[in-house]
């Protein structure tokens, strides 16, 4: 686990002589990235740079920056990784204030190929055979790095392939630069689960890519054309970015023309002889969704099987390992196979400052019928001061509020071990939410239905029947191609419309049109929606942003490539049998734990962070309405595009505290608590980057 980061600059031979390397890139630009990622990366730092020369006389100038969170080889696994075709240079890097080295000006004669990398090679200890077998010398004992880097060298994009036998099966982000070529790749694992965040709006041959999307704001600015406008452009505030699905969803995967925000996707160039925008997308995945049928169905023994194997490739370690263990069977499961491999295992569970969102003592009766060493942590919770350090340290307008209880877990296990496994993946791949199963729910409600007026249905309790019936009525007026996202939507359409106001195209709109054809066929499948969207642009994210917060790296079980594979290739009726969310993994649960552990009802992992709106814990009410009721709630929005509509904004402030009063009339308001966690997080995200754009980095201008 890892930050990193990095810059290349093309040079046309018909622009004349460049200038010297820390000109073209300078090394204030490096510091600004470094300072983004420096919390993912406690354990070590280095930067690389170098120049290449291509055949047709173009002149490429590199630079590489790597944080490091030392999990295996403490003492070989070191980053930027420098290979100059007979053995490591790690001579040629340097440490962030030193004077720079230009590794062409130290050895110009040398094949020079370098890699930062950030995550976990689960099988490189048997690529490190294959590797050895055809010739390749290793200077380190077990580093996982050398192997992505002899593997990049002489396999190429076959490695990065799912298909291929010499597949780097792992969670990772990547760069890997060969001199020879005058280029890098940048690659990311099939499912994202690290970080890879792409900017190309410093000049069109001028590209940067990060662990976080912080530091790009503070870095400059070129001019760029709008091709929904048709108008030159300057990135500088998010006049460019995809803000619709933020506000419907809270999250979005980034993956259009978005500007300076744009996440890559696996095995993924960045264009080197060409100014075309990277066109990325869930290719790997949506391959393995369209094989259903194509191979033998899951079935209860081989998915114990895969499940097992999968845990047992994240057990390698030189740091203490250990699960988070909720009261559910997913991670219930992971613990019970790591245990059966190790022998000795740490589970942890935090307890929730609020009792009805506490599992504490469902996860301490699975410890204990399990035997491994379970540890209750006390959160430390301060919310109002967390939220705002998380979002300003993602650099976008996250709005999940189960970042905060991910966050303080995270925390707390941090205090005892630096890998922790998770269960994400499991209910997405499985068929474990509630709207899993709302096509078939449809399908059986009457036509007439879609309607009956939701305006009489009362929805000041989030959770009743009614408000899901209304939601369900709602549902039945908007196309199939959108139950996806109108399923998990913190703003439904409806409200959505009352939210906000365009005064340019809706880009969001036109870029899905335009760049996301692939998977609309399949879209409309909520299970395969929450697999190619969801779970990528929400739960990894979220992840990823509160465990390297604290320097703990989370592995997932759920997302091994041979275990995805086959659920997502399992049709429904075998993952759900008898509409029984997630009823073939329950039914592996049953050889392990008692029945009233697999039957109790999923809880999830959140806050009741409508409750602490109206009662002010931790200060968030505080929080909320110094935000939204400042005299400029979201600075710069509107220039960009996003008009939100402040009367309806105050009108949910009104009806969420209405909602909470006690009252026999249960029409009395309305429950609020999601929409006015993304009106806070929008604010907090706008404030925070008005600031960095209206205060450039010192750094930026040297």
């Amino acid at each position: 686990m890892c930050g990193i980061a990095g810059i290349i600059k093309i040079h046309d031979p018909k622009d004349g002589t460049p200038p010297p390397p820390l000109e073209a890139i300078p090394e204030s630009w490096l510091d600004i990235l470094d300072d983004s990622i420096k919390h993912r990366g406690p354990d070590g730092q280095g930067r690389f740079r170098d120049r290449a020369v291509r055949e047709d006389g173009t002149i490429v100038d590199v630079a590489l920056i790597h944080r490091r969170l030392s999990i295996i080889d403490h003492e070989g696994g070191s980053q930027p990784m420098v290979h100059d075709g007979e053995h490591l240079r790690p001579d040629l890097t340097y440490q962030p204030g030193e004077t720079p080295i230009i590794a062409s000006e130290v050895e110009p004669e040398k094949p020079v190929v370098a890699v930062v990398f950030n995550g976990c090679i689960y099988n490189h200890r048997e690529l490190r055979k294959e590797l050895e077998a055809a010739g390749h010398v290793f200077e380190t004992d077990h580093s996982d790095t050398e192997v992505l880097l002899h593997s990049c060298k002489s396999w190429g994009d076959s490695a990065f392939e799912s298909g291929s036998t010499r597949w780097l099966n792992g969670m990772y982000s990547c760069a890997y630069w060969d001199r020879s070529r005058g280029d890098y790749k940048v690659n990311r694992d099939p499912f994202g689960q690290k970080p890879l965040c792409l900017n190309f709006s410093i000049d069109k041959s001028t590209k940067a890519f990060c662990s976080s999307h912080a530091p790009f704001p503070q870095l400059p600015s070129g001019q760029f054309y709008d091709k929904y406008n048709e108008e030159q452009f300057t990135p500088s505030f998010p006049s460019n970015v995809l803000l619709s699905p933020w506000l419907r969803l809270g999250w979005a995967n980034l993956t259009g023309d978005t500007g300076w925000f744009r996440d890559a996707f696996p095995a993924m160039d960045i264009p080197s002889k060409s100014d075309d925008p990277i066109q990325a997308g869930h290719f790997g995945v949506i391959a393995w969704l369209n094989r259903v049928g194509d191979r033998p169905p899951l079935d209860v023994d081989t998915t114990d099987q895969l499940l097992r194997t999968a845990v047992k490739r994240r057990l390698e370690s030189d740091v203490p390992l250990g699960c988070f263990l909720s009261g559910g069977i997913d991670s219930s499961l992971i613990s019970r196979f790591a245990l059966d491999e190790i022998g000795k295992l740490d589970t942890f569970t935090v307890r929730m400052p609020s009792p009805e969102y506490d599992e504490s003592d469902a996860a301490e009766e699975i410890a204990k019928h399990l035997g491994t060493t379970h540890h209750t942590l006390d959160c430390q919770a301060n919310p109002a001061a967390d939220i705002v350090m998380l979002i300003e340290q993602l650099g976008l307008p996250f709005g999940d509020s189960s970042l905060l209880p991910t966050y303080w877990v995270s925390k707390a296990a941090s205090q005892h071990v630096k890998v922790a496994l998770s269960g994400d993946g499991g209910d997405e791949l499985f068929y474990g939410y509630q709207r899993h199963q709302v096509p078939d729910l449809l399908d059986s409600l009457p036509t007439i239905l879609k309607w009956f007026p939701t305006s009489l249905l009362p929805e000041s309790d989030p959770k009743s029947k009614y408000t899901k019936l209304a939601r369900l009525i709602r549902l039945m007026r908007v196309s199939p191609v959108s139950f996806g996202p109108e399923l998990a939507a913190i703003f439904p359409l409806n409200d959505f419309k009352k939210l906000k106001t365009k005064s340019k195209p809706d880009k969001w709109t036109l870029a899905i049109q335009d760049g996301t054809q692939a998977i609309t066929d399949r879209i409309q499948d909520p299970h395969a929606w929450d697999t190619l969207e969801y779970l990528t642009g929400d739960l990894l994210r979220k992840t990823d942003t509160a465990s390297m917060a604290v320097g703990l790296e989370v592995r997932c079980p759920f997302l091994d490539p041979d275990l995805a594979q086959a659920a997502l290739a399992t049709p429904k009726e075998i993952l759900m049998p008898n509409g029984e969310r997630k009823g073939l993994l329950k039914q592996v649960a049953r050889k392990y734990l008692p029945d009233h552990i697999v039957d109790r009802p999923k809880q999830g992992f959140a806050i009741p962070i409508g409750e602490w709106f109206r009662t002010d814990y931790g200060d968030m009410r505080q929080l909320l309405y110094d935000h939204l009721q400042s005299s400029d709630p979201f600075p710069g929005l509107a220039d960009a595009g996003v008009n939100i509509n402040m009367k309806f904004v105050n009108q949910m402030l009104r009806e969420h505290d209405a909602a909470g009063e006690k009252s026999i009339n249960p029409w009395h308001g309305r429950d609020h608590s999601q929409r006015l966690y993304m009106m806070l997080v929008l604010s907090i995200w706008s404030k925070w980057l008005d600031r960095v754009r209206s205060e450039p980095h010192e750094k930026a201008h040297g």
